[in-house]
């Protein structure tokens, strides 16, 4: 490794006698071998960390098992394993994993985890309480930014959406990923069976409807590939988003239904993910290209439909509907330039200053080079991402080897990259499914923390007559006000209400006060949380007994608190509720 790749190791504190390789971490499917990518300091371009071989039409016959790749001998090794912290905690229930389990699953050294871990928090990647560290929404803006930059959902979702109504049928658009698929949108449906996938699961090609849409392109590098994978892992243990496969199939039936996909344009799945499940997709093709941009699916169970069943019937429907996205992508304008990016990383300087040796600043810029990607920004060369990020052309460098390495960009012949849908692997199907109070609930405990007093949010009954607690945080005084999540009050009786309703002393003041309406002795301060579209959505509170503070006491002493806190919720929901629909309850 070289002299200054070797200095940003030890700077950062993360090269322990465990760890100090900078070998890729598994990341979900089995990596290829691939040469270390070097290139010249002048050179407008990195190389990419996968070789490409010339694309060809048939599939190789043999298939041999893959090797873990080897990182490129520029990578930043802090990076490397702290995108596998956050694949870890990706794959984990609920996003959580104990400090020690994250030990244990990536072979860092504790001290390690330690200092990556309380990096990903300083970003606000992660939640750390106790010796658990979850994963936080506004790790989603990783994701976000590839999904701005591919602008599919963006033009697409609400012909998805629309679809899904009509049928009553949940549709999904997915993207390929390798030799899997990846979801980038979901319109699903509320049934007692519903289905449990998410935006950025990532599924085995062969074992989907969409899989053999997108192998209709694939070259021999592509099928090499999935032959290696399917070798080493017969039963899809590395795709956490599906169950074990109980029966493998040959490979020759994928190869069959790529092979009828590509003249029917147009493919099935018939319950291959497990029992019950069925599925019909279609490609949306790009204008420009006639290449599959996505595929849009739509998905039952077998008490509604058969596989033969949904074709028969939906197709058209379907076929109908993709027509008409692909007007969309036809007719939709170039991306409206924005402000130019610049010095979205000067801030880890700050941060390694405060923090010392327990921020890993190189962590935090190469994860920073994702966001410089967007809707306008969706390709960047070396110097703009240099430019938009503030970092030095040689780091900025650094960062896109490992990042490319990772598989998380792709570089282009014109000395360009781009995001791909790998990014999503980073946190976004779990908290894809966030729900405001879910959102909200750390923010009300470090709130009750801080003033001594119990908080709650609490959004309008649909008759607009009452409030309903959607999450709470109590203190530990002896009287105190208490709620239950769920419970319903009248919302002219308390401050909440009078915030959610807009009325005109809360809309003018921005708050709300309320002393003994609701209960003698009870007196609550509320304050509104809007959505990124600036479109109050929810209300937060603190209540206490009247006793403990004047009217003025709270305004001064409690609303600046209260006003923070409903501003750290209103900035996570912004980011979570970007390209996904954030539920109120």
């Amino acid at each position: 490794m070289p002299a200054h790749t070797t200095h940003d190791a030890s700077r950062d504190g993360t090269d322990g006698a465990r760890d100090g390789s900078a070998t890729a971490p598994d990341t979900g499917a089995p990596a290829e071998t691939t040469a270390p990518a070097r290139t010249k300091e002048s050179s407008e371009a990195v190389a990419p960390a996968e070789a490409v071989a010339p694309a060809g039409t048939t599939a190789p016959a043999k298939a041999v098992a893959p090797v873990k790749a080897i990182a490129p001998a520029e990578a930043v090794a802090p990076l490397l394993r702290g995108i596998a912290v956050l694949r870890r905690l990706t794959e984990a229930p609920g996003g959580t994993l104990s400090l020690s389990a994250l030990e244990k699953t990536t072979g860092l050294a504790r001290s390690t985890v330690d200092r990556l871990t309380a990096t990903l928090a300083r970003m606000g990647y992660v939640r750390l309480d106790g010796r658990d560290v979850t994963l936080a929404p506004r790790l989603m803006e990783l994701g976000n930014a590839y999904l701005a930059a591919l602008r599919l959902p963006a033009l697409l979702s609400t012909r998805a959406d629309e679809l899904a109504d009509e049928l009553d049928e949940s549709v999904s658009l997915a993207v390929g990923d390798r030799d899997g698929i990846r979801f980038i949108h979901q319109a699903t449906r509320r049934r007692a069976m519903s289905l449990s996938f998410r935006i950025g699961d990532l599924l085995p090609a062969e074992r989907t409807a969409p899989g053999p849409l997108f192998a209709t392109e694939w070259t021999d590098p592509d099928w090499h590939r999935w032959r290696s994978r399917r070798a080493a892992d017969p039963a899809d243990h590395t795709f956490p988003a599906v169950p074990p496969s109980e029966h493998v199939t040959p490979d020759e039936d994928f190869t069959l239904r790529t092979a009828r996909a590509a003249a029917d344009d147009y493919a099935l799945d018939d319950q291959l993910i497990e029992p019950g499940l069925v599925a019909l997709s279609v490609p949306v093709r790009d204008p420009g290209t006639g290449r599959v941009a996505c595929v849009a699916s739509v998905v039952s169970h077998t008490s509604r439909h058969t596989a033969a069943d949904l074709r028969t019937a939906l197709l058209p429907r379907l076929r109908a509907a993709v027509a008409a996205m692909e007007d969309d992508l036809r007719t939709a304008p170039p991306p409206e330039p924005g402000p130019p990016r610049a010095g979205l990383a000067t801030w880890t300087g700050a941060s390694k200053q405060e923090l010392g040796r327990e921020f890993v600043e190189s962590l935090a810029r190469g994860l920073t080079v994702l966001t410089a990607f967007g809707e306008d920004r969706s390709a960047l060369t070396l110097t703009q991402v240099a430019q938009a990020t503030g970092l030095a052309r040689a780091t900025a460098r650094r960062a896109l080897i490992t990042l490319g390495h990772e598989g998380l960009l792709a570089p282009a012949p014109d000395h360009t990259f781009t995001l791909t849908p790998r990014v999503l692997s980073l946190g976004f199907p779990p908290l894809s499914r966030t729900s405001l109070p879910e959102i909200a609930q750390p923010h009300l405990t470090a709130l009750a923390d801080r003033v001594h007093e119990s908080t709650s949010l609490a959004v309008l009954s649909e008759s607009g007559e009452e409030i309903q607690y959607t999450a709470r945080a109590s203190t530990t005084r002896v009287l105190s006000a208490r709620v239950t999540v769920g419970a319903r009050l009248p919302a002219r009786a308390t401050a909440l209400g009078h915030v959610l309703l807009a009325l005109p002393e809360a809309r003018t003041q921005g708050y709300a006060l309320v002393d003994e309406e609701l209960e003698a002795g009870l007196r609550s301060l509320a304050v509104p949380v809007r959505d990124r579209t600036g479109r109050v959505v929810a209300a937060v509170n603190v209540a206490m007994h009247a006793a403990r503070r004047t009217a003025a006491a709270c305004r001064t002493d409690i609303l600046p608190e209260l006003s923070r806190t409903a501003t750290h919720v209103e900035a996570d929901l912004s980011v979570a509720g970007r390209f996904v629909h954030v539920p109120l309850t």
